[in-house]
């Protein structure tokens, strides 16, 4: 069987003291941080498309990279080169799990039919390279985006027979994510949005995606699939007004349309960018309101007004970003996914190893250094001592609804104007850097 990265043996972890830049510095997986695994805090994935299929190209110019497997010819061929060469990949990486659009494993074909059967080719083979390697499927998805057909959208599209088209893809590609042992399955948009309002009936579209998401989740009952169902936030590009913005924005459209018990959030760090948020607001928004489900790992650029999708190498952002999850108990059916490519210039098949080590050992860092301000408690506890009112009696009597204005206006008129405290948000900032380092 030919090997497509030949001049990388395993990657393993060496210590903080390798000079080896094919080996982990900080990533152990068998190392236990706070009562667990490192490989169980991440459960981490590499994203098929990025990884896989992309070739560095950007809107100025054509791919720059050239892989082995994806070498021109018959597409099924390709396609069947490019599975073997990641199932390679992810055991070399060591990682346990991977994700997929169903149109990054096989090409579309002319027909619906034709293209379902080269997809059940194709998974037929993964099934079997899972099986070989014990690497498992996070989660898997449909691309209801690059084809021409979703240029308006697809379950907001204002044509039913492309909603009709859409529902088709999503049956399938929940079938082979069932098949392949999925731990979940995500829906992300792309186009569901609009670019202008002139030819656009907001309420009607945000209608028909409400419908095709419950659609979604009869149809999972009817398979017995098990998975968790994801929506994943994004605030824009390639549609300009996006009905999934942000974290709040889905949970607000989860509410209203009945799908919060049936789908938690997915939540990719350059979104959040994108969003004007950080991406510590968007995991803690979505831990607080119980919707926090899986991480695509990336980061942006500030400079820049797209989804660059980066790799994450921001210490600050790691930690902050497992602080959350540590303190609202870690992932279930989720995991960290890198939803990030290497840059155009990087174009040998060894920069895939040196973006996901980076990424890894970024990870690594920043949950041992979150694990030491859990069990530190002066961030933790700074905040308990600044909500400790909530705690005495005319807190408590507000949080159980049993106050009312009149009360409160008797009780400020008795004991006068209220305390203030400081924040102390410079020194909190200096306990952080005081932990990273």
């Amino acid at each position: 069987m030919k090997e497509f990265f030949s001049d990388v043996r395993p990657i393993v972890y060496e210590g903080p003291d390798s000079t080896n830049p094919l080996a982990f510095k900080h990533y152990n997986p068998s190392e236990k941080v706070a009562g667990k695994t490192m490989a169980d805090h991440f459960r981490f994935s590499v994203c098929y498309w990025h990884t896989f299929k992309g070739l560095g190209a950007d809107p100025f110019g054509p791919g720059t990279m050239i892989r082995d497997y994806n070498a021109p010819g018959d597409p099924m061929e390709a396609a069947e080169m490019t599975l073997r060469a990641a199932f390679e990949f992810f055991t070399k990486l060591g990682v346990g799990f991977w994700c997929f659009h169903d149109r990054d494993i096989a090409p579309e074909a002319d027909t619906l039919a034709e293209t379902n059967k080269r997809l059940d080719a194709i998974v037929k083979l993964a099934g079997q390279l899972q099986k070989d390697t014990g690497v498992k499927l996070l989660w898997g998805t449909a691309n209801l985006f690059s084809h021409r057909r979703y240029m308006a959208g697809a379950a907001t599209n204002p044509n039913p027979a492309v909603f009709a088209h859409a529902a088709a893809q999503v049956k399938k590609a929940m079938e082979v994510t069932h098949a392949l042992g999925g731990a979940g399955y995500v829906f992300w948009g792309g186009r569901e949005g609009y670019e202008t309002l002139l030819n656009t009936d907001m309420g009607r579209e945000l209608d028909h995606l409400g419908r095709f998401l419950h659609m979604a989740v009869d149809y999972k009952k009817k398979i017995g699939f098990g998975g968790q169902f994801y929506i994943e936030p994004k605030p824009k590009e390639p549609t300009k007004h996006q009905y999934d913005f942000d974290a709040a924005a889905c949970y607000a459209f989860l509410q209203k349309y009945g799908l919060v018990e049936h789908l938690k959030l997915n939540l990719e760090a350059n979104h959040g960018t994108l969003a004007g948020h950080t991406f510590h607001h968007e995991l803690e928004f979505a831990a607080a309101n119980g919707i926090l489900g899986s991480v695509d790992a990336n980061r942006g650029d500030l400079l820049l007004g797209w989804d660059t999708d980066q790799f994450p190498t921001d210490l600050y952002d790691t930690t902050l970003a497992m602080y959350t999850l540590l303190r609202y108990g870690g992932f279930t059916t989720g995991g960290l996914n890198f939803d990030a490519k290497v840059r155009r210039q990087s174009i040998d098949p060894v920069d895939l190893f040196h973006a996901h080590i980076g990424g890894m050992d970024a990870f690594a860092r920043g949950l041992k250094i979150a694990a030491r301000i859990v069990e530190d408690g002066k961030l933790p506890g700074f905040v308990k001592d600044r909500y400790k009112g909530w705690d005495e009696a005319l807190g408590r009597k507000i949080e159980k609804g049993q106050a009312t204005f009149e009360e409160l206006e008797a009780y400020t008129l008795e004991h006068g104007e209220p305390s203030i405290q400081s924040g102390r948000q410079e020194m909190l900032e200096n306990l952080l850097n005081e932990y990273i380092r």
